[in-house]
């Protein structure tokens, strides 16, 4: 939801309020931002998600780089370097991996405005790695296959035929967010990937919806049809069913021994789909309950996290759900607490339509580059 503000924002300045289907050719950033140069040939929705895998790289904020209110100007020395960043990361991919993306700004950076060079002393041990992981005689721990965890997941959260017999959740509670403010906020869920979630905020709502095809955030004035990196992430998180569904959305799988959480020992399941950034799920090596999600989304410089911890799981009509949980990306973090819940009980479809875009006005002006 937090995401949703200043995505809509950023968007709002490229298309006003304006609410349709995408188009059978998207526009190309050139087409739709001014003074694109090194991100030229690009969907003109990566833009943003672009600048702000590097805004999370280099640990700053867009004026580091733009002029406010006027991105499209070249006043500001860091936008040219970067620019010559961009090129160079892009060369050295080209020529020593094949054009596979495996240097990025954080590769350098690591979240600092100047690369990163020397290396950092610690008091802590140092990480073993390949075939230092493992000393003389210390037997590689055996770990349940993915399946076997997954299967312990559905029976942890209440068995599959228990999970399909809830067709709709209300969430109330509150979220934390901007620092330490508090808002109020709801949760809609309809079987089988209906969601919309509201944040109301003090200057209007902050919604984030998907109705089971197309997905959309929203605040006062602005409304962005999400793309199809974004509709991916949504999907996910709409489906009423997932615990169950997991295993069919991905078709390989990995288990490997998953760092603790919240104080609790975890698997680590990794899903992979050929040419798709991987699902990572952690899970309670005890109770069998999903503690952590790490999902990412692709942008033509890097891949985006999003972390999504579950704690304070409660039974709910004989299924057991997170009552607690914690979205964090680079750069911020909310967190939400469920304060009461409803299932099977009626929800209007309409609450996960998009809004009618008011009748069309003049052109607006060419959008400035982000």
């Amino acid at each position: 939801m937090c995401l949703s503000l200043a995505t809509v924002w950023a968007w709002g300045q490229s298309s006003a309020s304006k609410v349709a289907s995408a188009p059978a050719r998207p526009k190309l950033a050139e087409q739709e931002y001014k003074n694109i140069q090194a991100l030229k040939g690009i969907p003109a929705e990566q833009v943003i998600p672009s600048m702000q895998f590097i805004a999370a790289s280099l640990g700053v904020e867009c004026e580091y780089c733009h002029v406010a209110r006027a991105n499209e100007k070249d006043d500001r020395k860091p936008k040219v370097t970067a620019r010559k960043m961009i090129n160079m990361m892009m060369a050295i991919n080209r020529d020593n991996f094949e054009g596979h993306r495996e240097v990025t700004c954080y590769s350098c950076h690591r979240g600092s405005k100047d690369p990163v060079g020397t290396p950092i002393t610690t008091y802590e041990e140092p990480l073993r790695t390949g075939g230092e992981e493992k000393k003389t005689g210390e037997a590689k721990p055996e770990l349940p296959a993915a399946e076997q965890l997954l299967d312990k997941y559905v029976a942890a959260i209440g068995g599959s035929e228990a999970l399909q017999k809830i067709t709709s959740r209300v969430q109330k509670g509150t979220v934390t967010a901007f620092g330490s403010q508090h808002f109020p906020a709801e949760v809609y869920s309809k079987a089988p990937d209906k969601r919309v979630s509201i944040m109301h905020l003090q200057n209007g709502d902050s919604i984030t919806a998907f109705d089971g095809k197309q997905g959309w955030l929203g605040v006062p004035g602005r409304v962005h049809m999400m793309s199809a990196a974004e509709n991916d992430a949504a999907r996910i998180d709409a489906d009423l069913y997932f615990p169950a569904h997991v295993k069919t959305l991905y078709a390989k799988f990995s288990v490997e021994l998953g760092e603790k959480v919240d104080g609790h020992d975890t698997c680590l399941v990794v899903g992979r789909n050929d040419g798709q950034p991987p699902l990572r799920l952690y899970l309670d090596k005890e109770s069998g309950l999903l503690l952590r999600l790490i999902r990412y989304a692709e942008t033509p410089l890097g891949r985006n996290p999003t972390q999504i911890d579950y704690a304070d799981y409660r039974d709910a009509n004989g299924v057991k759900v997170p009552f607690q949980w914690t979205i964090a990306r680079p750069g911020g973090r909310f967190s939400i607490q469920v304060e009461q819940i409803q299932q099977n009980v009626p929800v209007d479809d309409a609450k996960f339509v998009a809004p009618t875009p008011p009748p069309a006005s003049a052109a607006a002006p060419k959008p400035s580059t982000p």
